[in-house]
């Protein structure tokens, strides 16, 4: 259960994340966004920034091996990693319709799988 709990808290905290990093440059296409001064984007990226933490701190807490959990802090590390990629892929690719997932980016993701095998290898 900790491991499901681990990984669908990191995946909701990513999604918080992508927003928070990236969003704004999808709503710069909106006349009052594209208005505002960068501070007040900042500001509004923290807020959904803020979210993320709500989830990834807790995702880490139940998923690390020293609090009861069935992760080292390396093997949440690359499972977070990974996560990220996968969720900044999906929102690129629905929300940025000029982004294209070129074979180079498919090698890479291959290589991310390959570290995380070698990560959790025994």
């Amino acid at each position: 259960m900790k491991v499901v709990s681990t990984i669908v808290l990191l995946i909701i905290s990513n999604v918080f994340m992508t927003l928070a990093w990236y969003g704004h440059l999808k709503l710069k296409e909106f006349k009052w966004f594209d208005s505002l001064p960068l501070l007040l984007v900042v500001l509004f990226s923290w807020g959904i920034a803020l979210f993320e933490y709500f989830f990834q701190v807790p995702a880490n807490r139940i998923g690390f091996k020293d609090n009861g959990g069935p992760f080292t802090l390396l093997q949440l590390k690359v499972i977070q990693e990974v996560i990220t990629l996968i969720v900044f892929t999906v929102f690129s690719l629905i929300a940025f319709k000029n982004e294209t997932f070129r074979w180079n980016h498919f090698v890479g993701f291959i290589f991310l799988i390959l570290a995380v095998y070698f990560i959790f290898k025994k």
